[in-house]
């Protein structure tokens, strides 16, 4: 039997079936999961931050489904495959593979033509990226990380603070970092892009 998890606003729950892939089977509580999975995220961190990375290594499907996987592979099973059922936001599962392809298409486009400055594209490419929702879960953690390995190894600023809370947990910082999601969903990015750096 599957992990039964509580979530707060704005998380996306796992079905039956994607809850089975908990790959620890000690986990009891989301206090717990949360624990293993932050310690996961930062050895991804670590290895994605580590290493010299160039946009065109980064900007490819490969490189995505690789820091989920880097990112939750150690406590879940479909850590880097996209999601096989539909979830309350993002495309149709049908669509990922296309509608990402499309947004690693345009985010070259940007780098080549210099459409956006660098925070803006950054931002830009983790608000589209959390919309087509490309796995089961860990997509807004994942669209983060991206967002700073883009601005850090392309543009080599330092990494966002994305106001410097822990945004899986419910408070200020995630009202905030929310709303100037619902913002960027409106077509303002501007908000996203300040709280990235706030």
């Amino acid at each position: 039997m599957g992990l039964a998890l509580p979530y707060i606003y704005g998380q996306t729950p796992l079905d039956a079936d994607e809850a089975e892939g908990l790959l620890i089977r000690t986990i009891s509580t989301r206090g717990e999961l949360d624990e293993f999975e932050q310690q996961n995220i930062e050895e991804a961190m670590l290895w994605a931050l580590n290493r010299s990375l160039k946009a065109e290594a980064i900007l490819t499907e490969a490189f995505v489904r690789e820091i989920h996987r880097r990112m939750f592979g150690n406590v879940w099973a479909w850590a880097g495959n996209f999601r096989k059922t539909n979830k309350n936001i993002g495309v149709d599962k049908w669509q990922v593979p296309v509608t990402l392809r499309c947004l690693l298409d345009d985010t070259k486009l940007w780098l080549a033509d210099g459409i956006y400055p660098s925070d803006e594209l950054a931002v830009r490419f983790k608000h589209r990226l959390v919309s087509i929702h490309c796995f089961p879960n860990g997509n807004g953690r994942h669209s983060r990380l991206m967002a700073d390995i883009i601005v850090e190894k392309i543009f080599k600023l330092p990494a966002f603070t994305w106001g410097g809370f822990d945004l899986a947990q419910q408070g200020y910082a995630r009202t905030a970092y929310l709303r100037a999601i619902k913002a960027a969903d409106s077509g303002s990015v501007e908000p996203l892009v300040t709280f990235a750096r706030s």
